[in-house]
């Protein structure tokens, strides 16, 4: 048995280095030098990263964007050369704007089997090279894409790539290892690393006490965020500053980012008041409103986030008044210091505090109330659906939520408390089911629950995502919310055409699904499943997919709703 000392082992090394706990693949022919690495780690009791086997490669890039989600901890991904990363592409764009580092990586041949020392398989001659290198198809939905020309680099290349995706702005990084680069021997360094940490990057004295003086003299202040919730850090960070100065908390949610059962979480209800704000402060905000030019106050807004201006979005307007650049968590507690040392206290902002909470509970009443006559009739509302949802699972499940018609209405109301309890897959359709499972995997005995349109759910790679369901033991809830249509398609039919001849004739293109009983999808891998069409059965069917999911089973639970 020869122990060999190559390129696979200079990868396997420099995602040590990292730190990594997962090397997620959906595996090519070109990694059989890092197969040969990963088998003798086992053999040699050395330990390493873990090696999780997937079917698809979008779902490998979502596992593990999901997981450094949950975790915060960056993964490495390997994949297979050209039409590999084309099918993974979609994953990488959503992690590019999801801000989620991560290494990956594929490979390519330079040679083509006409070096008579290296015998190189004719696939890389006949079909899978690409003009140019495979870096080109993956720059645009990557923060950085080369590749690695010599084995003596590839250690460096591989960590510096780790490095990389982790400073801000924090995203994916590809890098390309030739098949002839992992196959020559490579000789250790004597003094191995462990790569530190990325540093924090903190906003400036200037800077925050200039936001300082703005928060004390407000007299209307408004938060808005998406992604403060990213860092459980910035989400405790979140509720003090709201308490102290009594700001009702609000906007679209990509993370858990505010206690839903805070008495300042207002969410999509705090829309009404931003126009009497005399300070809007952006906290992890990318798109606060929309039109982005349509600033729906006088007042000042002050963008907080270590990377308010995003690189991957073509257009962004935030109407910013001030920057606060720096870590999010550190910006916030800079802020609680100062207003703290200029004296502000629990008191000051009392009755403020006291109007928001009465705004909020008037919110939580009107809400509730809707949900209690959505279970009226037969047929199963999607107010009813959520309603079943807080009534039936524990207060710690996490929800990981691609739909479209009812993202609104989920994300506004669906029960969290804590952080990392809700996380939207965003990008392109077809990521909800990876990311479930990525989540799932750094999740540990949380439950977590995949909410997928009927229409989204056939974007994903359903059958190679319940593959690694079962496979990995990640078992997950996944509810279908099925309208039995792209509700999409004829909104945006409607909204150009809302007089047209679509309207007139009731003909329609692109928006009626006929698809299968999703509850049976599971079969083929011993998964339980069940069809729900009346609203008196919905808590029992999800009581009964959450036992099977606490014995180790996935569930699908296919929700008919009237809408």
């Amino acid at each position: 048995m020869k122990q060999y000392c190559d390129g696979g082992e200079a990868i396997l090394e420099a995602f040590r280095s990292l730190g990594l706990d997962y090397v997620i693949s959906s595996p090519g022919s070109e990694w059989s030098p890092v197969w040969e690495a990963l088998a003798r780690q086992k053999v040699n009791q050395k330990s390493g990263p873990a090696y999780i086997d997937c079917w698809h490669e979008t779902l490998a890039v979502d596992m593990a964007m999901g997981y450094t989600q949950m975790t915060g901890r960056m993964q490495a991904v390997l994949l297979h050369a050209g039409a590999g990363l084309l099918q993974g592409s979609a994953g990488m764009h959503s992690a590019m704007l999801a801000e989620v580092p991560m290494v990956i990586m594929s490979g390519e041949s330079t040679s083509f089997g006409e070096d008579p020392e290296l015998a190189i398989e004719p696939q890389w001659y006949r079909s899978l090279s690409i003009v140019g290198g495979p870096q080109r198809l993956v720059e645009p939905v990557t923060k950085w894409a080369t590749q690695a020309a010599n084995v003596h680099t590839l250690y460096e290349h591989v960590v510096r790539a780790g490095e990389f995706a982790q400073r801000t702005p924090m995203g994916p990084v590809y890098l390309n290892a030739p098949l002839e680069v992992m196959l020559q021997e490579w000789t250790p360094s004597d003094n191995p690393r462990r790569v530190p940490p990325p540093p924090k990057t903190r906003a400036t004295d200037t800077d925050v006490e200039r936001i300082a003086k703005l928060l004390v003299a407000a007299r209307n202040p408004v938060i808005l965020t998406d992604s403060a919730g990213r860092d459980p850090a910035a989400f405790t960070a979140l509720v003090e500053l709201a308490d102290l100065f009594g700001i009702p908390v609000g906007g679209r949610a990509a993370y858990a980012n505010f206690p839903k059962n805070h008495p300042l979480h207002l969410g999509a209800g705090i829309q009404p008041f931003l126009k009497d704000a005399d300070l809007v402060l952006l906290v992890a905000c990318r798109a606060p409103w929309y039109p982005p030019s349509r600033k729906p106050t006088t007042g000042t807004v002050v963008a907080i986030d270590e990377n308010p201006l995003k690189g991957m979005m073509v257009y962004q307007s935030l109407q910013a008044d001030h920057y606060l650049e720096g870590e999010v968590a550190a910006s916030l507690r800079l802020l609680l210091e100062a207003a703290k040392a200029a004296g502000i206290g629990p008191a000051r902002h009392a009755d403020r505090g006291a109007r928001w909470q009465r705004e909020h509970n008037q919110m939580i009443v009107a809400e509730r109330a809707a949900e209690a006559k959505a279970k009226d009739g037969d047929e199963i509302d999607p107010l009813a659906l959520v309603g079943a949802l807080r009534e039936s699972m524990p207060q710690d499940a996490v929800y990981v939520e691609e739909t479209i018609t009812h993202a609104g209405m989920l994300q506004q109301r669906l029960p969290w408390s804590q952080p990392r309890s809700f996380f939207r897959a965003g990008g392109g359709l077809g990521q909800g089911l990876g990311t479930a499972l990525g989540v799932k995997l750094g999740a540990g005995n949380r439950p977590v629950v995949a909410l997928v349109g009927d229409g989204s759910l056939l974007y994903n790679p359903v059958v190679q995502a319940l593959g690694a369901a079962k496979g990995s033991g990640l078992p997950i809830l996944i509810i279908v919310c099925n309208n039995g249509q792209y509700r999409a398609m004829q909104t945006g039919h409607l909204h150009h055409y809302p007089d047209g001849v679509a309207q007139e004739a009731d003909l329609w293109h692109g928006v009626t699904i006929d698809g299968p009983d999703y509850a049976e999808l599971g079969k083929p891998f011993g998964l339980h499943g069940q069809k729900v069409q009346r609203q008196a059965e919905l808590p029992g069917a999800i009581r009964n997919a959450m036992r099977e999911v606490e014995s180790g089973r996935t569930a699908i639970l296919n929700v008919v709703l009237s809408r």
